[in-house]
């Protein structure tokens, strides 16, 4: 019973499967429609059994993921412990608990429905778990996660780097170091909102300078991430090929 559950639940990765396929449709629907209600600030009758339904259906999914998690982690009776606390797990509890948080009349604070509505976001990220591209997506960021942590840690020393230089080189600018480290940060990313500018001579040839190579220092992530898209694109090609002598093979 628990086998033919997790079958149902888990990402179709065979066309046969029709009743995860229905499955998978019905998730994607789902949290499409639980996003309906964020994009407006009014609270109708309809977005609000919108609400209510789809919660109800996410926490269906949690309880049957929780139940055939020793199916899918494969550690035994850990697994139903280990569960709750892995990445997609999260998320899924995360995008369940606005839902049930009662927000009465004389509880309704301003920063409380933020915080509930910003928690709502988190519906979005379900679609990881139903989406190939997004999934191969994370596949790259953990492939290539120590190349990616040494770029952060580059882009964050130059971030710093840059923030201290051009604190003392125009101390007038800056209220305090923080203000100095968003300049750097917005100079980083070529964003330049023009909220924080230099005003002198040093200063604005520091920032070209400071731009310049800040362009270099964004590209890197993109050709990291780029390179290693391609390469599981490659892998999955080899996969379906052997996969097709096989069948020709057995044929």
């Amino acid at each position: 019973m628990r086998e033919k559950l997790f079958d149902i639940i888990e990402p179709a990765n065979d066309k046969a499967n029709k009743g995860s396929s229905i499955y998978d449709i019905v998730m994607l629907i789902s949290i499409l429609l639980s996003m309906v209600p964020l994009l407006t600030k009014k609270d109708t009758t309809t977005l609000f059994i919108i609400d209510r339904v789809t919660a109800f259906i996410f926490i269906f999914d949690y309880l049957a993921r929780l139940l055939t998690a020793d199916i899918k982690l494969n550690k035994g009776a850990k697994s139903f412990f280990l569960y709750p606390f892995t990445p997609m797990a999260i998320i899924d509890l995360l995008s369940i608990l606005p839902s049930l948080i009662p927000i009465n009349s004389s509880f309704k604070v301003l920063r409380l429905i933020r915080i509930v509505r910003t928690l709502k976001v988190f519906k979005s990220f379900k679609m990881f778990r139903y989406s190939k591209n997004l999934e191969r997506l994370l596949k790259v960021f953990k492939n290539q996660s120590h190349s990616l942590a040494a770029v952060a840690s580059m882009a964050l020393f130059y971030v710093f780097f840059t923030a201290l230089i051009m604190f003392n080189i125009e101390p007038s600018t800056f209220d305090n170091f923080f203000e100095a480290l968003y300049w750097s940060a917005i100079s980083l990313t070529s964003v330049g909102y023009g909220d924080i500018i230099p005003v002198s001579d040093t200063g604005r040839l520091f920032t070209i300078v400071s731009a310049l190579m800040g362009v270099a220092v964004v590209a890197l992530p993109s050709g990291i991430i780029t390179a290693g898209y391609i390469d599981i694109l490659n892998e999955e090609r080899k996969e379906d090929v052997k996969v097709k002598e096989t069948k020709k093979g057995n044929d």
